[in-house]
């Protein structure tokens, strides 16, 4: 990717980004999930998958599948930058003239499944996976799952279905920002040596820099990896990117903000934006 092609995905970013803090009143949302997959969610949608807001119903495009469904505002909002949902329903979420609410749902246009229990969505994509293959089909069947999230079982039943019948079609990322709920995951049950365990369970690995345009670009440019094998990207991120004040914190996984605090938020991250873009330019130079 060219310099401008990156910069032009980090506005994209960005807008996002506001759009989830915008999200975080009125009854709150996952803040810092959901601001810790919003490069995984740009790069996916803009650069990778054959979904457009024209071909939903085709049988031939790609899917993907939120597993962690309570980062649904990152996925609406990106939604609503690329067409797929008008901007000015953002304003409506949890509110009862319309279907946004705190995780994924059918009735919008662009969402494959129902998210919201943990371990769920990555057997719906075992099967979807498996469907393309015997079709004859060349789809490709994206899983975003977090990384607490692992601790379900199913998650680790699927990959064996998934090496068994040699889905090499099935790309699995794991948001690795290191918490779930209110503490973190390598406190409460831990999953290192993450990459290790998924290729004990038949698949393939990669591991980059999950807030990085062109580490996700060289990651997904060599999917599959080893023909015939399940394909995993343990992406490492952090909890809260964007806003300093909420990074790394167990107390802001859920969050319901004042209006003077979303105003502030919004500045806090455009004030982290205009410094990261100095330090590149310093670096540049």
């Amino acid at each position: 990717m060219t310099l401008e092609e990156i910069k032009h995905l980090e506005q994209i970013a960005l807008r996002v980004r506001e759009h989830i803090i915008r999200m975080a009143t009125n009854g709150g949302c996952f803040i810092g999930a959901s601001l810790s997959c919003v490069e995984l969610l740009v790069y996916l949608y803009t650069r990778f998958l054959n979904l457009t807001p024209h071909n939903l119903s085709d049988p031939q495009r790609d899917y993907l599948f939120l597993s962690k469904g309570h980062d649904v505002p990152a996925l609406y909002g990106l939604f609503a930058e690329l067409g797929l949902l008008e901007p000015h329903r953002l304003g409506h979420h949890l509110k009862l003239n319309d279907e946004l609410y705190w995780h994924p749902n059918r009735a919008i246009p662009g969402v494959e499944f129902h998210a919201g229990s943990l371990g769920h969505l990555l057997p719906v994509a075992v099967g979807v996976a498996l469907d393309c293959k015997l079709c004859g089909q060349s789809n490709r069947v994206v899983v975003i799952c977090g990384d607490g999230e692992l601790n379900e079982g199913s998650n680790w039943e699927a990959c064996l279905v998934a090496a068994a019948y040699r889905l090499d079609n099935l790309i699995v990322i794991v948001d690795r920002n290191e918490f779930q709920a209110n503490c973190p995951t390598e406190d409460l049950i831990p999953l290192e040596p993450l990459p290790a365990k998924f290729e004990a369970f038949g698949c393939a690995t990669s591991r980059f820099d999950g807030h990085n345009f062109m580490a996700l670009d060289e990651a997904l440019r060599h999917v599959p990896f080893n023909p015939g094998q399940p394909n995993v990207l343990i992406a490492d991120t952090v909890r809260g990117r964007g806003l300093p004040s909420l990074e790394r914190r167990a107390d802001r996984w859920f969050c319901n903000f004042s209006q003077p605090e979303i105003e502030q938020l919004l500045a806090e991250l455009h004030g982290t934006h205009q410094a990261e873009l100095h330090s590149e330019a310093l670096v540049v130079r």
